[in-house]
């Protein structure tokens, strides 16, 4: 650790601490945590954020949805409003979130719900669609009121949950034990190419339960695709250079994947989840009016595209170049075949008929 972490460590098991009082809570019941009996999969980390969540429900959802009726529900990190919204293509980012109106606008089938009550969400969802088969809880790993039936654990393979510690000293929400309440633990946004070594020696860091399976993923990116819808802007075949507008926990992977697309970049970074402003948008063109060349674009995050297609901003960027990257994730190997079999027969312990 750094001088620093040290000096944050004595708050960093004190915040632990709190937090195991509430896990025992639960465990021993004093706390109730319901399970319904509908098939719930959650997807969550241990850490605060930047495992790619996000992409892994998408995943999920393009495996179920061809046979099943599926629903998200996540607390819409972000958004303006408050309790129970069924989402729909006339939402916006301040009523439904960011990741929640990327679901909305990838997928026509499903139904994207937001609750910051998990609880309450799936009663409504429920109560709302009888015939749902599905419900994929985004981010609620430490939402101990519901007991989901399948919980998947992403850890990035940058910063393994058991390299790490608690905040403010590391990014974990709880200590690492509570990685045992996971039924799958996926290392997310591992090399494309990645050896049987690295493999072992992080399930061999990772130490995972008799119960607990470990699989590989990693991420894809598709061809830059214009903010704006109707826009004549065409992604250049030769660029000098990009300017690459992010919005997110971690941009080093995305940074590498945009770097082979030019000769030069210049980084504009904000925070997670960041409300763009007219003045951001200004400071945006300024920065990429001062980039000395005419083969220029600017690339962003599928996500920040969503705070970025707005009634309000969407005019004072319609001049300018911008385009966003779409991503996926894929798994390793064999690891697809397997993760995908064990969901399945998960589902299918809840599904009537296929």
């Amino acid at each position: 650790m750094q001088l620093f972490q040290y000096i944050l460590y004595p708050f960093s098991l004190l915040y632990g601490f709190v937090m195991q009082v509430r896990n025992l809570l639960f465990d021993l019941k004093i706390l109730p945590s319901v399970r319904f009996d509908k098939a719930i999969i959650s997807v969550g980390n241990l850490s605060m954020g930047g495992t790619g969540k996000t992409p892994h429900i998408e995943y999920l959802i393009r495996l179920l949805d061809p046979s099943c009726s599926v629903a998200t529900l996540s607390r819409g990190y972000g958004r303006e409003s408050k309790g129970f919204i069924i989402g729909s293509r006339r939402s916006n980012v301040k009523y439904i979130g960011d990741e929640p109106l990327q679901l909305i606008r990838k997928f026509s089938n499903i139904k994207v719900a937001v609750d910051e009550n998990r609880k309450r969400g799936i009663i409504s969802l429920i109560s709302k669609y009888e015939n749902l088969d599905v419900i994929l809880l985004d981010d609620a790993f430490q939402h101990r009121y519901v007991r989901p039936g399948l919980s998947i654990l992403l850890t990035s393979s940058s910063r393994l949950f058991c390299d790490d510690h608690v905040v403010p000293s590391g990014t974990l929400r709880e200590f690492r034990q509570g990685a045992k309440r996971a039924d799958i633990i996926v290392v997310t946004k591992t090399p494309k190419i990645f050896s049987p070594i690295s493999r072992r020696r992080m399930i061999e860091e990772i130490s995972p339960r008799k119960h607990q399976q470990v699989f590989f993923s990693y991420i894809t990116y598709g061809k830059p695709v214009p903010l704006l819808e109707n826009s004549p802007a065409v992604f250049p075949v030769k660029l000098i250079n990009i300017l690459l507008l992010t919005g997110i926990a971690e941009h080093g992977l995305l940074q590498e994947h945009v770097e082979r697309l030019c000769s030069d970049i210049v980084l504009m970074r904000f925070r997670d989840h960041h409300a763009f402003t007219g003045t951001d948008i200004a400071e945006i063109e300024s920065k990429f009016n001062d980039i000395p060349s005419q083969k220029k674009v600017i690339i962003t995050t599928e996500k920040d595209a969503m705070r970025l297609r707005t009634s309000e901003l969407s005019p004072l960027l319609k001049h300018l170049p911008v385009f966003y990257l779409p991503i996926s994730i894929e798994f390793h190997g064999k690891d697809k075949e397997i993760f995908d079999k064990q969901v399945w027969s998960f589902v299918h312990r809840y599904k009537r008929s296929l």
